[in-house]
């Protein structure tokens, strides 16, 4: 249910030139093509083996409109679920993490500090605050077996972790108790160790034994079979610091005076209105993205307890924003991104790059442009760095008239022991993982 390849997690840090871009985002109708290539190009003692055994869409099966869209196999009886975990090489053993506890979670971070995903040039690497991962891995009904680490028996140093979280996930009409598999992460020195696939084969099974058979999960590689292909863009707001750290570049013709100008920000938000979300606001907020989802082939199914989890601001880890009509006070429209820095690997001046993330937008009145550009100024004025955002949803219209650009790497989405017949289009994905 996660990528066995690497340590990869929710996406890759990829670094975008500055003014100077040249990538074009992959449709989810090239994924048929993407994935062919990539097999071919391959010997078939690389292929992925561990996959091609596992209840997903396989290459092979690409274009095959015989095969029904739904579970690729039937929920097995809970008695016939192994009962026993999967067995580890002699030196380690299965631990479960209590994400409540600060000494556990300590851990957990600085495991992944040190071992998450780098970029291919090894200059960034995802820094998850604790306060993050405590609010990502616990949410409504969340269930602390499927928080899992392997530890080494002798020290107790924990040094891989695998996570799952439940989530109702709708696909087309019908709404799925699904996991979402996320921070797949084995300590640098024990990558040869084949632990993936043990850490994937045991959250499944802990999943399992809560009678739930389907999950969703993302890879910066390419597995067997993404359901769509997403591209990130960056928004730079404060490019001087980009291309000092070189996540970007200084465009062709361009000085770095003419650079800030290009990026610079109006001081304030436009849109009148827009304020902060409130605990208050749930039940106006939770109404706005129910509707606002239902548009989408993919997307989840979000009650009040789920807004009231992911979408009321925490300080340095989601902040939302919304636009309530002067005059009739109504909740019009919504938007949110979580903060995700980035370690500065090598960098003498500076540490930490901080990057917000897109999340969840909903335009009603307020043209989606304009909501996203009072989302910037938002982010800008809390000194982010850099603002990302994937083409899903209805991003893919705006990105390019508020200076975004693409970025060099892509986003593969992936549902666990569920077909879907066709490839989507980016445009038709409602879900975003953090």
């Amino acid at each position: 249910m996660a990528d066995t390849n690497t340590s990869a997690g929710p996406q890759e840090e990829e670094k975008t030139p500055v003014n100077d871009v040249n990538g074009t985002p992959q449709s989810g109708n090239a994924i048929g093509a993407l994935t062919k290539q990539v097999q071919e190009s391959l010997s078939l003692a690389q292929r992925h083996k561990f996959w091609e055994t596992q209840p997903v869409g396989q290459f092979k099966d690409l274009g095959d409109s015989s095969l029904p869209e739904g579970p690729i196999e039937a929920p097995t009886p809970l008695y016939e679920v192994k009962q026993e975990p999967y067995n580890l090489p002699n030196l380690y053993e299965w631990v479960t993490c209590d994400m409540e506890s600060k000494d556990t979670c300590a851990e957990v971070y600085k495991l992944l500090a040190n071992n998450y995903v780098e970029d291919d040039e090894n200059m960034f690497r995802f820094n998850y605050s604790m306060e993050f991962l405590q609010w990502a891995l616990r949410p409504p009904g969340y269930f602390k077996s499927w928080h899992i680490g392997v530890r080494v028996k002798t020290s107790r140093k924990l040094v891989a972790f695998i996570t799952g979280i439940p989530a109702r996930i709708r696909v087309r009409n019908e709404v799925i108790q699904m996991a979402e598999i996320n921070f797949l992460c084995v300590h640098k020195k024990l990558r040869s160790k084949r632990l993936a696939p043990v850490m994937i084969k045991e959250v499944t099974r802990r999943v399992h034994l809560e009678n739930i058979w389907q999950a969703a999960y993302t890879a910066g590689v390419v597995l067997p079979t993404p359901i769509t292909t997403c591209q990130y863009w960056h928004r730079s707001l404060n490019p001087k610091k980009l291309i000092d750290v070189g996540f970007s570049r200084l465009g062709a013709r361009m000085t770095m005076s003419r650079t800030i100008k290009l990026y610079k920000l109006p001081e304030t938000t436009l849109t009148p209105g827009f304020r902060k979300m409130e605990l208050r606001d749930v039940p106006a907020v939770t109404r706005l993205l129910k509707n606002f989802l239902n548009q989408f082939v993919v997307a989840p199914e979000f009650d009040d307890n789920d807004v009231d989890h992911w979408l009321v601001p925490r300080d340095n880890v989601v902040d939302s924003f919304l636009v309530e009509d002067p005059e009739t006070h109504e909740i019009t429209d919504f938007c949110s991104f979580y903060t995700l820095p980035s370690s500065i690997l090598g960098n003498q001046n500076y540490s930490t790059l901080k990057a917000a993330y897109s999340y969840y937008n909903v335009s009603t009145k307020t043209p989606l442009l304009q909501l996203m550009n009072d989302a910037l100024i938002a982010a800008k004025q809390k000194d982010f760095d850099v603002f990302n955002a994937l083409d899903l949803m209805e991003n893919g219209t705006i990105l390019k008239e508020l200076k975004f650009g693409p970025g060099d790497g892509q986003l593969h989405y992936y549902l666990y022991n569920y077909r879907i017949k066709q490839a989507l289009m980016p445009s038709e994905l409602g879900l975003v993982l953090l």
